[in-house]
């Protein structure tokens, strides 16, 4: 418990000198990551989602961050990134942070799905899809599953969960679905649409659980599994 807290408090007061890799262009993750005061840069993480499949969307996006973390572990190694010298390092798709307690971190996180109907949703493969997709979202509802991982590359330590939220929307008018689709941001995104968007926002009627979530990522599950990684690799050194 005394280590806990001894991390908790460095991480309170250290968040600004975590320099993270993140393996994922999403504007809405960079700015969560901002929001929670660290440093980070984006790496994109080559590997080809849809060949990743399982049965259960919980362990789809484990499968996925996974996936993702050790393509950019293996990417940093390949490019003299990681050194097998260096001090404890946190990754998961990557964090770099020179912190009290160890002086590299590198979190991987994230990966997102939407189900809806039963049905899982990713990105969608056309623009088609995802009409579809937002049709089914009107005056209906949709869970969002996103998953983080949390790596250490010196211990070999991985700290994952996923966590999710619900989506309640009014009915959106087609004009409205055709003008999101002609934007083309629809084919980048889990379920074809962001929380966020402007002209579909007004049609949101309710959020059950985290918005972090449905934006793309949990602040709270995020901090916890980085203190989790801190708790593992501290009590290894000692």
């Amino acid at each position: 418990m005394e280590l806990e807290k001894e991390i908790e408090g460095k991480m309170t007061t250290c968040n600004s000198s975590f320099k993270i890799i993140l393996g994922s262009s999403s504007l809405a993750r960079r700015q969560i990551l901002n929001e929670m005061g660290y440093e980070f840069t984006v790496v994109a993480a080559d590997i080809d989602e849809k060949s990743i499949r399982k049965d259960k969307p919980e362990e789809l996006v484990m499968a996925l961050a996974e996936a993702k973390a050790n393509a950019i572990i293996e990417r940093l190694r390949i490019e003299g990134h990681v050194e097998e010298d260096a001090q404890a390092t946190l990754s998961c798709p990557l964090f770099d942070i020179p912190c009290g307690v160890l002086s590299y971190c590198q979190v991987s996180l994230i990966f997102e799905v939407v189900v809806s109907n039963g049905m899982v949703r990713e990105k969608p493969n056309s623009k088609d899809e995802a009409r579809e997709f937002i049709k089914g979202y009107s005056g209906g509802h949709a869970a969002v599953i996103g998953s983080v991982v949390v790596s250490n590359l010196t211990t070999g330590i991985r700290k994952g969960a996923w966590e999710k939220a619900e989506v309640y929307f009014h009915e959106i008018p087609d004009e409205i679905i055709d003008s999101v689709i002609e934007e083309g941001s629809t084919l980048h995104v889990a379920g074809g649409l962001t929380l966020e968007h402007p002209l579909t926002s007004p049609f949101v009627e309710a959020v059950v659980g985290s918005t972090d979530t449905v934006w793309g990522l949990s602040k709270a599950l995020t901090e916890e599994l980085i203190k989790d990684n801190l708790v593992a690799a501290k009590s290894l050194k000692d």
